[in-house]
């Protein structure tokens, strides 16, 4: 069972909790206020009735059932708590709010003859006023929920835009713009871990950059080294006597020279100092013509014709290691396409492997035993590297449908641009074909 995951910004997610916490925060004062405005103003309310209730004290009339200012005498509505202790001999307060939110404050004071004393007096205006503080508490807080809101765009946003153009330059870096510095395209005046991230994602591509370097000069001038002794291995071989023995020391040598002269070319290749002599060609008639000069038994069909601004010598050098992948590790027939810019190498075979279909080319591994036991897995990653600086692109796909355990052959297709050998201009999207 699949778990599904929601995916948010950093700019949403710091905007709900600084809302979420401002909200806390409101409701927690909003309450603390309400309540202390409540308390003070029923301790309010107490203070008057006792006061109404001393005077009422001195103007008390034995006479009279009903008292100054509104006192009465063993009033039948007295609550029980203050007839209790005013029969204690005490005098007391007492408040009931259950008449819609406006108290009742009741005050009450025993007399020498036995008699209870008390007033009573309803606060609807301390109800009005409690509702206006409740509504001027709930407008404060929503403000304070809307300004964190907008607080935590604000700063999220900022935090955002400088991770997006992080992980956008990371990205073109590991496309192979290793000249691009994430701390320089982040940008910005104010110091946060953002550029400590940046700093320490240069640190990791120069260290990276300098091993790789490092590498390719050892390989380069390895090869170098051993293009001399391995000419002069086959000089050698060439004059010993003919014989089975010299047939396999020539192939052997011969394999050996290869070997380095393309091991050679790859450095130099990894090096991006390699420039491309553009010539104006009719690509179809080119493909044709150098294709049955390499390979006779190849069907080549032109689709459509187009002319292109190329190189012709390493574009034949990317048809040559295509149709020598096909020949060595693919199946008859081999066919060749030509539809406008695009070309496409297709054998028969067992298909590419998984391996080079997500990572692309690699040197020195031939893929999976169905395609591998000749060669050193320098072919399509020579070809990748001359179509790159043709500024053309090579992609490698299988014929065969989706799920299916047999493999229809494997199709190399070249994309080559409208503008070469830079600008990778737009390339056709043309439908796939099933074999």
């Amino acid at each position: 069972m699949r778990h599904l995951a929601l995916r948010t910004g950093v700019r949403w997610k710091i905007s709900i909790a600084i809302a979420a916490v401002g909200a806390l925060v409101a409701v927690a004062l909003s309450l603390v206020v309400h309540n202390a405005a409540r308390v003070s103003m029923l301790d309010n309310a107490r203070d008057t009735q006792l006061g109404r209730l001393d005077w009422a004290q001195r103007l008390y009339d034995p006479n009279k059932k009903t008292q100054a200012l509104g006192a009465k005498i063993n009033d039948p509505l007295l609550p029980k708590p203050l007839r209790d202790k005013a029969n204690d001999r005490r005098r007391s307060t007492f408040v009931d709010e259950h008449h819609n939110n406006a108290p009742d404050v009741w005050a009450a004071s025993p007399l020498p003859n036995g008699d209870v004393l008390s007033v009573h007096n309803v606060y609807r205006d301390s109800a009005g006023v409690l509702d206006d503080l409740d509504r001027a508490l709930v407008i404060g807080s929503v403000s304070v929920v809307i300004g964190g809101c907008a607080l935590g765009v604000l700063i999220g946003g900022q935090l955002s835009r400088r991770l997006r153009k992080a992980a956008a330059a990371a990205g073109k870096i590991a496309q192979g713009q290793t000249d691009l510095r994430v701390r320089d395209a982040i940008g910005g005046v104010v110091r946060d871990e953002t550029d400590e991230l940046a700093r320490a994602v240069d640190a990791l591509t120069d260290t990276l950059q300098e091993r790789v370097a490092a590498e390719r000069r050892v390989t380069a001038d390895i090869a170098h080294e051993l293009r001399t002794p391995v000419t002069g291995l086959l000089t050698a071989a060439e004059l010993l006597p003919p014989g089975r023995p010299t047939e396999l020391v020539r192939n052997r040598a011969q394999a050996l020279r290869t070997l380095v002269e393309d091991v050679l070319e790859v450095a130099r290749l990894d090096s991006a100092s390699e420039r491309a002599e553009l010539q104006e060609i009719a690509l179809g008639e080119f493909v044709s013509r150098r294709v049955t000069v390499l390979d006779p038994e190849v069907k080549v069909r032109v689709v459509h014709e187009s002319w292109v601004n190329t190189d012709p010598r390493r574009l034949e050098r990317i048809l040559g290691n295509l149709l020598g992948n096909a020949a060595k590790h693919g199946s008859t027939p081999v066919e060749v396409t030509v539809e406008g810019r695009v070309v496409r190498v297709r054998d028969h075979g067992p298909g590419f492997p998984e391996d080079l279909l997500r990572e692309g080319p690699s040197r020195f591994r031939t893929g999976s035993s169905d395609r591998a036991g000749h060669g050193h897995g320098l072919g399509l990653t020579i070809a990748a590297g001359q179509a790159k600086v043709l500024g053309a692109r090579l992609t490698f796909r299988n014929a065969a449908p989706e799920g299916a355990k047999i493999s229809g052959g494997a199709i190399a297709v070249l994309w080559l641009p409208e503008h070469a050998p830079t600008n990778t201009g737009s390339y056709p999207v043309l439908p796939r074909t099933r074999a």
